[in-house]
């Protein structure tokens, strides 16, 4: 049964106890191990693999906190899984006791100069070339799990701006049981997904999973300018932002919180360290506890600046 006022009062209460990004915690962190997962004609991918911090609880609800596969953005033209503004998110989560997985995934829209109706094919392309991407990732964790101590059925994937889009298409492919998720087990689910900004790409009319859908975590701009908010929809080809996904989740009962930053554009994309007190009310409780809280929240977090200082 989903709990929306209690679940809300109980995350008021999370964040004020909680400690994840204080002033006292270092922001560098460096890569423990560094792995390829695939080749590809044109390159070869790798992954960042980023430990529990020394001494901190690796453990919550009786088992392994989640694995988390993260997928860096940049309109699927440019980005990197090291880059530097994504670090102190990387060591907040270190800090809380979970890993955290970088990955590359190949750039289908570089040399690109925008994305419009007019690339709507070559944005296809590019969206399902980083699903397969992150599917060959999450593979390989898997058959490396005892090696790399993970729990293979405890993987989160997450992503900023495109990162965050091939993470929902992941799951929706995975949900529906594509071709895109054939190399995952037979049976495979994803136990969560956190998405900073993103979107789905669907040429059948309106957002439909054949199987329930991993409990998700969604942030995004009211205003957001590069990935939709709401939904564009010509025919059946619809690309469906943050709050069009949740109003289908909670249709169908599926798992879901959503904070929608009210006059915010498409920084929250990259709104991931200062947000880190939700992401651990949504994984320790959700992904973790399985409690199935769904929050639906508009707010207006002060440590996110507007651009330009509005």
């Amino acid at each position: 049964m989903k709990t929306y006022l209690i679940a809300a009062l109980a995350l008021l209460v999370w964040i004020s106890g909680a400690n994840a990004s204080g002033s006292t915690v270092t922001k560098e962190i460096t890569p423990d191990e560094t792995y390829m997962f695939a080749r590809r004609d044109t390159c070869d991918l790798f992954m960042d693999i980023y430990n529990p911090a020394e001494n901190k609880d690796t453990l919550a609800g009786g088992g392994k906190k989640p694995t988390i596969i993260f997928a860096f953005g940049g309109s699927f033209m440019t980005g990197s899984r090291d880059a530097e503004h994504y670090r102190p998110w990387f060591r907040a989560m270190a800090d809380n006791g979970y890993r955290i997985v970088s990955i590359d995934y190949r750039l289908g829209m570089k040399g690109y100069d925008k994305i419009g109706v007019f690339q709507v094919n070559a944005l296809d392309r590019a969206i399902h070339m980083a699903v397969e991407d992150m599917v060959s990732a999450t593979v390989f964790l898997i058959d490396n799990a005892e090696t790399l101590g993970i729990d293979p059925s405890s993987i989160v994937i997450s992503g900023s701006s495109a990162g965050a889009i091939t993470a929902l298409q992941t799951d929706y492919e995975t949900s529906n049981g594509t071709r895109w998720a054939e190399p995952l087990p037979d049976g495979f689910k994803y136990a969560g997904v956190i998405s900073f900004a993103g979107a789905i790409l669907s040429r059948n009319g309106k957002l439909k999973y054949d199987r329930k859908p991993a409990p998700t975590l969604l942030m995004h701009g009211t205003d957001d300018s590069v990935v939709p908010f709401n939904q564009i929809k010509i025919f059946s080809l619809g690309f469906f932002g943050s709050s069009k996904i949740a109003e289908r989740f909670e249709k169908f009962g599926y798992i879901y919180n959503i904070y929608r930053h009210k006059g915010h554009n498409h920084e929250i994309a990259g709104a991931m360290y200062e947000t880190v007190p939700e992401q651990l009310f949504f994984l320790e409780n959700n992904v973790i506890g399985k409690s199935g809280y769904c929050i639906d929240a508009t707010v207006d977090n002060p440590d996110i600046a507007f651009p330009s200082g509005k």
